[in-house]
């Protein structure tokens, strides 16, 4: 293949390993070493390298134009020089510009890029991979932890802690704590803190908050040799308007659409892919890649996917420009999410491939094949928001909104969904999911522990944001650090106890997870208890044994609460919210109970049970119940 063979596929939208020739690598030219410099600026007038080695002189490094591209070589630079490209536009005005594919920047308020050599890396995760490859996420458990790395923990006098120091402590208290997934909000490189990394300029470069590119390897590297999955937030649906950053790149609306109207979202100020644009799409579908190719990441949760689809996201009237058929989808946008995906699966067969989409978009977990946008997970937005209401309720008003748990199961096997209880629920006057539970701090976080098994209960992956498991009651802050002095409390030290052992628990129960995209691994048995708010379902794995769940979210205690069940000749207790261990009361505590001769809920036979308030137990069936002789009466 000639030296150029890739620039056809590269305007053609087809070349998803563009940061392979754009940007700056390492090169020699007639014996000279250094680096060589690639990028696209179709409408520039001119383009140089500039930065403190050539005193900013943009006559010093001019760079030739082939085509739309911009070539140059400068020989004797080192390593961890800083540069950017001098843009001039068909204005004639100079922007000087941080390379879009710039491997490596100068940390924030400097936003210069800084010149990096992909050294081989020594991965040691080939276990891992493998280990995956033979468990994929439909029939196994994923339990995952969310987490912003610069609000995780911090050094003592408030700095942030590198990637190699947080990777070893977080590997151990994510493995401690019995996730098995870590999803880290963007780490792409970003100028603002307070955007949490959702507002990005470098799309090829790991924030240089925490250290450097082969830093960031070691920090994935580890968490794999710790059996932990890593997930990366991944933002292809707008960019900010910084003016180091793709923001009129080469004074025209080079990323971005060119039509006014369409070319941003107002609400978040910034700029949105033009995905019409082939580049742009080699563009992001190269960014995806080298996620996944160079760094191993296990995941990309495809950050914002409805203000994609839709063309009148977030915009009124006639603010927008309907598709060719007259309708409000993004053609374009589709055509490229299943591409996006396609070529992902491509990589990695196993890879986890995950939409937060909010609408009722169809089949967006669905393969492309199949009339699908092609991803494998969705986020669950519609359950997230019914349980965000229902719990910030006063308990005697939930009876009447008892739809709020139960109708998450009209929809639930449409997508395979992941139930997220997320970063975005925690923020802007929102409250700690402690604080949404009615009552002082004690029943809070009871409700919090009933709460959490039954998002452990019902079908769908899991995913928490950092904090529950310290008993937080304070908002989300991404300035400070968890409250870590929590656990220095009975209260906290028992929340702690509680998330490990309902981990460990779901972990170890095959019906919490071998099932969980369709109707053959769950039944419902109490669904319609709404003045008691109470609610009974069973969940089953794949050999067809059964966990009975019942959860209770009212303040009071249910003695000899009966219920349908299978014809086991006994249920023994498997795990209670309401344990000591974890600050309770012990009520439910039963260890077995008998099966009754009684129907049921549809059922020939029935448990009654004791149900802590606010709490949530489980049992498991044991033995086979024996048929009633004629003359045998019921109970």
């Amino acid at each position: 293949m000639g030296r150029y063979d890739w620039i056809e596929s590269y305007h053609q939208g087809h070349c998803s390993a563009a940061y392979r020739h754009f940007g700056a690598h390492p090169a020699t030219h007639r014996g000279k070493e250094g680096w060589e410099f690639c990028v696209w600026a179709p409408k520039a007038k001119a383009v140089s390298v500039v930065g403190d080695f050539n005193n900013w002189d943009t006559t010093a490094n001019t760079m030739k134009q082939r085509g739309e591209i911009w070539e140059g070589f400068i020989p004797d630079l080192k390593p961890y020089t800083a540069y950017k490209f001098s843009v001039i536009g068909a204005d004639g005005e100079q922007r000087l510009k941080a390379d879009p594919y710039g491997f490596h920047t100068e940390t924030r308020p400097a936003t210069a890029s800084k010149l990096y050599h992909f050294k081989d890396f020594k991965w040691g995760d080939n276990a891992f991979l493998k280990k995956q490859e033979a468990n994929p996420v439909y029939q196994a458990p994923l339990n995952i932890y969310e987490v912003h790395l610069g609000s995780w923990k911090l050094h003592e006098n408030g700095d942030f802690i590198d990637y190699k120091d947080l990777a070893r402590q977080l590997a151990t208290y994510v493995k401690e704590m019995g996730y098995n997934a870590i999803e880290l909000l963007p780490i792409t490189e970003h100028p603002l803190d307070d955007s949490w990394g959702y507002q990005c300029t470098g799309y090829f470069a790991p924030t240089s908050r925490f250290g450097t590119p082969d830093d960031f390897k070691w920090f994935i590297n580890h968490l794999h040799k710790k059996g932990i999955s890593v997930i990366l937030d991944w933002v292809p649906a707008h960019f900010c308007k910084d003016a180091q950053g793709l923001y009129e790149f080469d004074g025209s609306c080079c990323y971005e659409y060119t039509v006014p109207c369409m070319q941003e979202h107002a609400g978040w100020g910034t700029r949105i892919f033009d995905y019409g644009k082939p580049e742009v799409i080699s563009f992001l579908l190269s960014s995806a890649r080298f996620w996944l190719e160079e760094y191993h990441i296990d995941g990309l949760r495809v950050d914002a996917v409805a203000s994609m689809l839709y063309l009148d996201y977030g915009r009124e009237g006639e603010e927008w420009l309907p598709n060719i058929h007259g309708g409000r989808e993004n053609l374009e946008a589709v055509a490229f999410l299943q591409k996006l995906n396609q070529m992902a699966f491509s990589i990695n067969s196993n890879v986890l491939m995950i939409a937060e989409e909010s609408t009722s978009w169809p089949l967006v977990s669905y393969p492309v094949d199949q009339g699908g946008l092609g991803f494998n997970l969705k986020w669950n937005m519609g359950w997230m928001n019914d349980m965000c209401h229902y719990l910030k309720l006063d308990p005697y008003f939930r009876q009447h909104h008892h739809k709020d748990i139960t109708f998450s199961m009209m929809y639930a096997f449409s997508e395979n969904f992941v139930l997220p209880m997320s970063h975005d629920e925690v923020v802007h006057m929102k409250g700690s999911v402690v604080g949404k539970m009615p009552g002082d701090y004690e029943n809070q976080l009871r409700c919090l522990r009933g709460f959490y098994a039954y998002l452990l209960a019902h079908p769908g992956k899991k995913l928490m944001f950092m904090g529950p498991e310290v008993g937080q009651w304070n908002e989300w802050k991404s300035s400070g650090e968890l409250d870590w002095h929590l656990l220095e409390k009975d209260l906290g030290k028992q929340t702690h106890q509680f998330f490990k052992d309902a981990n460990a628990f779901y972990k170890k129960q095959k019906a919490l997870w071998q099932i969980d995209f369709d109707w053959s691994g769950f039944e419902w048995i109490v669904a319609d208890d709404n003045d008691n708010q109470v609610v009974v379902f069973a969940r089953k794995d794949i050999a067809g044994k059964d966990l009975i769940c019942a959860i209770n979210f009212s303040p009071n205690v249910y003695s000899g609460y009966r219920f349908g069940c299978y014809a086991h000749k006994q249920y023994s207790l498997a795990f209670n919210t309401d344990s000591q261990l974890y600050g309770g009361d012990d009520v439910g505590q039963t260890p077995i109970v008998a099966v009754d001769h009684i129907p049921s809920h549809g059922k020939e036979q029935s448990i009654a049970v004791d149900i802590p308030a606010f709490g949530t137990v489980f049992f498991k069936g044991e033995g086979r119940l024996p048929k009633l002789r004629n003359k045998e009466t019921t109970k």
